[in-house]
Formats: structure tokens, C-alpha cells, sequence
């Protein structure tokens, strides 16, 4: 097994030096740091966190690697993994991945900080998490498919759900359609919007390129996506809001604008948080088993570190709750 001495003689650096470099300090240059690190991954090599080169023991606390720790989408999932970690004796940390590679969650899978971690982020690349896991340190990847020693994937059939919120709005007379997606390199919006577009594909209508906005699944990014949809004139009769809190902010760009739910202008979203039956109208959305999933990547978190068997991959169904957000056009239509 290599050693940080391996790493510094590699990389033709002072021990002190790679011991900074692997540690993230700004002691080192940048362009140091690379060599470090790029001798530590030709090396194999990992750090301790706790006892550098020495044996690693249990530390009885497991990671949740989330994009943000903010929004109530979240909430559910820490639950359901927390649940389990208490369950067995451990702790849980919860940590945000915002900061790419120097960041506190990426540290915590290098070096071993935890015994295991499930990970929420889109924001953390493949490489970093396969680089990672191992045997004895196995994470559980939610929201993407990826294969490697340790590494199990737990996705949501967001396409059906994306075909699904797209066929009901359809069904109820809908024609001009507008989807507000979230990030370009999420996985699961991807899935929902591959879904909303099968849908389209299905029943003859085109998406219109000046309606496919991006709001970064986010509430504020939802408000500004639909005030740009507003500001080019033409409405369509619905929105498909890739989650929740996207249209939640769409909704108030709406009312600020003079334009009603559902009588002017149909909106449905994806999530189902529970921050929708709050709302004015109550939003028909897509719902996700967000406690359920979490509790499941627990589990299964804790089998792996027992070392018992696993599928390799799980895929969780969604379901379409109808509430008032969407107009039946189709009665209209139909006279």
C-alpha cells in the first residue's frame, strides 16, 4: 500500500509538501498541488483523515453529499437516512458538495473521513466517487448510474414521470407546452425531460424552443424562467416545471403578472413537497418517494458495510398527484 513518502518522491516534492497538498492547504501552489495529486492517484493512495498511513478503524458516522443543503426537497431524504444511521449506532453528517474538488465532501470520500457515504450531487463527479470506493468504503449514488468496487446506484423513473406530467396535461386539452428545466448536467432532469419528450413526440406536438427555459431547480431560478417565458408575448396553456420549487417561484412571476392559475395558464411540477398543498391553487405535481429513498440508500448502506450482498442497481416508481394547478381544456374543446 502506497504512502504519503511514496507520493512525495513521485511527484519530486518535500513530504511536508504533499502532506499540505493533500490536505488542500494554500501553502502550496496550485499547479504543486496538481502534481501532488496526480501522483497520489497514479499511487492509488488515499489519505486518513484521522491517523495518516496508520490503519483505519471504524468511526461510527457515515456522509449525505447533497448539491445543497438548502430547500425543502431535502428534508424528507435526511430523514430517511438518519433514521437508519440511528438505527444502527452511527452519526450522521450532512454535507454540502458546493466547491468542486477542494470541497469538505470531496475530503471526506478521499480521506476516508467516515465509514461510508450516500450521495446526492450532481455537482460531484463520477471519477471523484470511483476513485473513492472500495470494499471496505462503499457509497450509495442516487440520481445517477455509475458502476465501480463499492458503488451501488439508486435512480427515480423520472422519465415515466416526465412522460406521465406531460400525457395528463395532453389529456386535459393541452397543446402548447413549455418545459422549465433544471441544470444541464443533472441526471435526473434529464430523465424527466427525455419523458416530456417522448410524450410530445407521442401526440404530434412540437416543443418550441423559446419555452424550454432552464431555472436550476431552484425557486428563484423558476420566478426568473417564467418572467423571461412572459416577456416574449405568446403564453403557452401549460408549464411542466422540472420540480416543485421551480414552479412554486413560477407561480408568483404569474400572479405578479396578472395572469391566473389554472384559468389563464395550467402548471404541474415534480416532487410533491410538501410545501405544494400550502399553496394557492394546490399544485398537481409528480410525486417522488424522497423518505423512502433515503431510507433505502441507509440500508443498503449498512448491509455493504456488514459485508452482505446487494443488487447493484435499484429503480423507485413516482406517482401523479392531481390537486388544481391544471385546467380540462378538453370539455372546452370539445363543445
Amino acid at each position: 500500500m502506497a504512502t504519503i513518502k511514496d507520493v512525495a518522491k513521485l511527484a519530486g516534492v518535500a513530504l511536508s509538501t504533499a502532506s499540505y497538498a493533500l490536505s488542500g492547504n494554500n501553502k502550496v501552489s496550485a499547479k504543486t498541488r496538481e502534481k501532488v495529486l496526480e501522483a497520489a492517484r497514479q499511487l492509488n493512495y488515499h489519505k486518513n483523515g484521522f491517523a495518516m498511513d496508520l490503519k483505519r478503524s471504524r468511526t461510527n458516522t457515515i456522509a449525505l453529499i447533497l448539491a445543497d443543503l438548502s430547500g425543502p426537497f431535502y428534508s424528507e431524504l435526511i430523514r430517511g437516512v438518519q433514521e437508519v444511521a440511528l438505527s444502527n449506532g452511527y452519526d450522521l453528517i450532512a454535507c454540502s458538495s458546493i466547491g468542486g474538488g477542494d470541497s469538505t465532501a470531496v475530503r471526506f470520500l478521499r480521506e476516508k473521513r467516515v465509514d461510508g457515504a450516500v450521495v446526492l450531487a450532481y455537482n460531484m463527479s463520477d471519477e471523484v466517487m470511483q476513485a473513492s470506493a472500495g470494499a471496505g468504503f462503499p457509497i450509495i449514488a442516487m440520481d445517477r448510474i455509475i458502476s465501480g468496487e463499492g458503488l451501488i446506484s439508486i435512480i427515480v423513473d423520472g422519465e415515466s414521470g416526465g412522460y406521465e406530467a406531460t400525457r395528463y396535461l395532453m389529456d386535459k386539452g393541452h397543446r402548447k407546452i413549455a418545459y422549465i428545466s433544471g441544470p444541464s448536467n443533472s441526471f435526473a432532469n434529464s430523465l424527466r425531460y427525455q419523458g416530456f419528450q417522448r410524450a410530445m413526440q407521442e401526440g404530434g406536438l412540437e416543443e418550441q424552443a423559446k419555452w424550454r427555459i432552464s431555472g436550476g431547480f431552484v425557486r428563484d431560478g423558476g420566478y426568473k424562467a417564467t418572467k423571461m417565458m412572459m416577456m416574449q408575448g405568446e403564453l403557452p396553456t401549460a408549464v411542466f416545471y422540472g420540480n416543485d420549487e421551480m414552479a412554486i417561484g413560477g407561480l408568483k412571476a404569474l400572479e405578479e403578472g396578472g395572469i391566473r392559475v389554472p384559468e389563464d395558464i395550467s402548471i404541474i411540477g415534480f416532487d410533491d413537497i410538501q410545501l405544494t398543498e400550502f399553496i394557492q391553487p394546490p399544485l398537481t405535481t409528480i410525486r417522488q418517494p424522497m423518505y423512502e429513498s433515503g431510507s433505502l440508500a441507509g440500508h443498503l448502506l449498512f448491509q455493504m458495510l456488514n459485508g452482505e450482498e446487494v443488487d447493484m442497481f435499484y429503480k423507485l416508481n413516482v406517482k401523479l398527484i392531481e390537486c388544481q394547478s391544471v385546467k380540462d381544456r378538453s370539455k372546452v374543446q370539445s363543445e
